[in-house]
């Protein structure tokens, strides 16, 4: 079973400095029918303008994502983390007791695009971690490339759920059957370009929660980039 979730019906959040769109239910946004899907409790679309950014905040329980499109985000948070993010990299905050960051984008001619994604941690009070890891010579072979896990296996960064993460930046026409199982809960989000999942196309913005399946069908049209999450 698939449910699509269209770009032009997520929630929209426009604060002059930043436009966001929410997947699911945020900050004001709220509809009841769209609160996380499994464990995956935001994926936001956020787009900041140059010299502007996220002020100093505080998270708590959560597994935060941040995957960046264009541009850079530079963070610093609590536990002494001073970092800039780029494209090809993805970075994992656990904010479990308490952490708080900033978020900014010190271009100042240039938008920063990128991700911001929640996932529910397995239990709550864990010590505050960080972690940022680069995939960008591994996202020239145009396939599916884990980069977030429980365990971290091939060099993905470690998430504190039973969740497999996958990206994808496509560099010619594609496809893939992804192994799964019956009792799990899979949602691919499309940043770029086109991907046929299940049948369904979905375009820039789009998502989309698959259930009840074995195997996952992909296929991609070239200069497409998205994510696949493997969920409890």
């Amino acid at each position: 079973m698939i449910t699509v979730r269209k770009s032009s019906d997520r929630g929209l959040a426009e604060h002059g400095w930043l436009k966001s769109r929410h997947t699911f239910s945020f900050a004001d946004y709220y509809d009841p029918r769209f609160m996380g899907y499994s464990v995956l409790r935001v994926i936001n679309e956020d787009r900041i303008e140059g010299g502007t950014g996220f002020d100093t905040h505080g998270h708590r329980d959560m597994e935060i994502i941040s995957y960046v499109i264009e541009g850079e985000l530079e963070h610093k948070d609590s536990m002494g983390t001073n970092t800039v993010i780029r494209p090809g990299e993805v970075q994992r905050m656990t904010a479990g007791t308490g952490v708080r960051h900033s978020e900014y984008n010190h271009m100042p001619d240039k938008e920063t695009h990128f991700l911001q994604i929640w996932i529910m941690p397995e239990k709550q009070g864990m010590k505050p971690s960080y972690d940022q890891k680069s995939f960008s010579n591994d996202f020239g072979c145009s396939d599916l490339i884990l980069v977030g896990s429980k365990d971290g296996r091939n060099g993905s960064i470690t998430i504190n759920q039973d969740v497999d993460m996958y990206a994808a930046k496509a560099q010619d026409d594609g496809e893939k059957t992804l192994k799964t199982y019956a009792h799990r809960h899979l949602w691919v989000q499309v940043i770029k370009g086109q991907v046929s999942v299940e049948g369904e196309t979905l375009q820039a913005g789009d998502g989309a929660a698959i259930q009840d399946v074995d195997h996952l069908k992909l296929q991609w049209k070239k200069g497409s980039e998205f994510i696949v999450f493997d969920l409890p």
